[in-house]
């Protein structure tokens, strides 16, 4: 059976990161071949069936961007550890990291994947980047571009990501949740799971919030602090709810351990950001909020945007009004909302799930190593 050694992130809790909980589902659901994951000093294989290589210290892995001395004891492992028949990177593409990648796959005569975890910003030069015999990308918007920008038909795939099954919640379930959160069992709640500092959803999932003009409703803002950033956004981003008036209905819960029971109980998950960069083209938990049948709003002309095919899940112009405007359609109408959670699961759990998506992974394998 051949070997698949995964370079990425240290795959080991939390699962709060998108790109190393698509290598624990991709690795997880191999069938015909072996997977070798790269984890921390001390950890187990969280991998059944699989192997884990000790790349990465155990202080590391804390935050969402590797360290230098990550990224070298990767490479080193790449130029003299133990060979795998195949390699399957994931990262977004950057000069440093694919140069490195680039080089060693080329000292050390090994096929390779590299599934591009989050598209590039505007104005970076795609096609320098890529160095893997195929390139895997997410969404067709990021195909469109990776074409655009001259890369060959022949060298790109699509293969979305995964997301694992989630037991949708009972109208009681998602009462006691409310209960167990101290939050109001009768009153609509809002969630916005996204970043503080990229793409511009924070703002706008507040500034519509503040032109729904419900004095009886909740936002609950669950936003990772990614970078150093953070912090000078989040102070911005309180002071508007002060000058808008809505300081009282938003909660800061930050990130938390407890982000699927707070999708399960809110009644609208927002997710109307400008731009994909810095997050994978479909976030998880915008795939975990339809596997839970939650409805889903999603920005135009992003990535995420494809999610909407179909009526499952709702595409809304990049501002505050537009955002407030989609939101008052659907609490109007109880049937739709229903309709919609239920083919947003329906497509979770089938184009979306972990079996599916490591099984194209697979045929791909084979056709670069035989």
């Amino acid at each position: 059976m051949a070997e698949v050694l995964f370079v990425s992130k240290p795959v080991a809790p939390p699962w709060n990161d998108s790109s190393k909980n698509l290598v624990r589902d991709v690795a997880g659901h191999l069938r015909r071949h072996s997977p070798v994951v790269m984890g921390r000093a001390g950890q187990g294989c969280p991998i059944d069936g699989g192997r884990v290589e000790t790349v990465y210290g155990a202080a590391s892995a804390v935050g969402f961007a590797p360290s230098v001395r990550d990224n070298l004891g990767v490479l080193r492992h790449l130029m003299l550890g133990r060979s795998a028949d195949l390699w399957h990177f994931f990262f977004a593409p950057n000069p440093k990291s694919s140069a490195a990648s680039r080089f060693a796959g080329a000292i050390r005569r090994v096929p390779s994947v590299h599934t591009v975890c989050s598209v590039p910003a505007e104005g970076v030069a795609v096609r320098k980047l890529l160095f893997a015999d195929a390139t895997v990308v997410l969404s067709r918007f990021a195909y469109g571009r990776f074409r655009e920008e001259g890369v060959a038909k022949g060298a790109l795939r699509v293969i979305p990501p995964s997301v694992p099954p989630l037991a949708e919640l009972t109208a009681v379930e998602r009462q006691a949740l409310r209960v167990k959160h101290h939050l109001p069992t009768d009153a609509p709640i809002w969630i916005y799971p996204g970043d503080l500092e990229f793409g511009g959803g924070a703002e706008i999932a507040l500034q519509g919030f503040a032109a729904w003009g419900r004095p009886e409703a909740v936002l609950l803002m669950a936003c990772r602090r990614k970078t150093p950033r953070a912090d000078q956004a989040l102070a911005g981003l309180v002071a508007k709810t002060k000058r808008w008036g809505i300081e009282s209905q938003v909660h800061w819960v930050g990130e938390t351990p407890a982000i699927h029971e707070l999708l399960g109980l809110s009644d609208f998950v927002v997710m109307v950001n400008r731009s994909a960069y810095a997050k994978m083209d479909y976030p998880l938990v915008a795939l975990e909020s339809m596997c839970l049948a939650r409805p889903v709003l999603v920005g135009a002309g992003t990535p995420s945007a494809e999610l909407a095919e179909g009526g499952r899940a709702i595409v809304v112009e990049t501002d505050g009004e537009a955002l407030a405007a989609a939101i008052e359609s659907l609490s109007t109408d109880q049937a739709a909302c229903a309709e919609l959670g239920a083919k947003a699961r329906a497509l979770a759990v089938t184009r979306f799930s972990p079996q599916e998506v490591a099984a194209a992974y697979e045929l791909l394998y084979e056709e670069i190593h035989g």
